[in-house]
């Protein structure tokens, strides 16, 4: 009996010794796995932060804006001030739009050439506009000469006698830096003897036809000319404009070596000037019937800032 217990003791305490050491091999195994686990998660979602922290945006520093033809991500032009003129700052009242900030003094004008022919001035100024533009000139987009407009000294004239202030536009498709300097030169010489208070513009707009000599003019070569002409202008002693819609303010000029200058932005049936950098004048449109006017005339809207004390603009910085 003493032997039979003895043996069976001895085949006893190594079996539960099999078992601990197998339970300990077991434990180490799952926390082997679980640790395994927790590294592969740790190193999955470094992995993203990393990837996340070194892949490009494609469109960072760029914004969304739409064209005119659709929605595209522009890079915008350094130096060239931003337009503040949101939607929420005006009203359309019966198809005459207002402005309902309070950053701006706010002036209603048309702009005229021979196209409008005879105007009752006396009837247009009684209609509420402030002021006026008028054609001085042209360059024809076929052959290139430059032509009078017929009735710039009555339209300059009638609007002068009657209360409003003036400007003066040239319509150019100047192809080259001689033609502007040219354009420049002819309109100045024209307004000699008138009152000029606003800002003379150069007014070159894309003409499509196939025998428009103008077709194929680059962006560089269009702003060349327009600097060209608003240089001349300022030497003058005038303030120099530039005029143009939204598909030649976003592809056909470089604006940002035009912000010496006023621009004027064309835009009809937006409701608020929907262009992604600051203007000075908007055309909001080309349909308007001014009493004293037999034709549709085009109506603007000119934005000048209100000026701001030098102790407010301490005290806002």
């Amino acid at each position: 009996m003493r032997t039979d217990t003895r043996y069976s003791g001895r085949t006893t305490y190594p079996q539960r010794g099999r078992r601990r050491r197998a339970g300990k091999r077991f434990l180490s195994l799952g926390m082997a796995a679980v640790l395994a686990g927790l590294l592969i998660a740790v190193s999955l979602i470094g992995g993203k932060l990393l990837k996340a922290r070194t892949e490009v945006d494609p469109h960072e520093g760029q914004v969304y804006i739409y064209d005119g033809f659709d929605w595209v991500w522009m890079t915008p032009l350094e130096g060239v001030p931003v337009n503040t003129l949101t939607a929420e700052y005006f009203s359309d009242a019966g198809g005459e739009i207002n402005y309902l900030g309070n950053d701006f003094s706010v002036f209603r004008g048309i702009d005229v050439s021979e196209h409008q022919k005879e105007i009752d001035w006396e009837k247009a100024a009684g209609s509420g506009i402030d002021y006026v533009y008028i054609r001085a000139g042209r360059r024809g987009y076929t052959e290139g000469g430059l032509f009078d407009d017929a009735y710039f000294e009555k339209n300059m004239s009638g609007a002068k006698e009657n209360g409003l202030e003036t400007g003066v536009y040239m319509f150019s498709q100047a192809i080259t830096v001689a033609e502007a300097l040219e354009e420049a030169h002819y309109i100045l010489e024209r307004i000699k003897g008138y009152d000029v208070s606003l800002p003379i513009v150069f007014d070159w707009e894309k003409i499509d036809e196939e025998d428009s000599r103008t077709a194929d003019v680059s962006m560089e070569v269009r702003t060349e000319c327009a600097i060209a002409f608003c240089e001349t202008i300022k030497n003058a002693g005038y303030e120099a404009c530039v005029y143009f819609n939204r598909n030649l303010g976003y592809y056909g000029y470089d604006l940002s070596r035009l912000t010496d200058y006023q621009f004027w932005f064309a835009l009809p049936e937006s409701g608020f000037p929907n262009f992604y950098y600051a203007a000075d004048m908007w055309q909001y449109s080309f349909t308007e019937t001014v009493p004293g006017i037999g034709v549709e005339t085009d109506m603007n809207l000119r934005f000048v800032p209100k000026y701001v004390p030098p102790e407010e603009t301490s005290a806002i910085a």
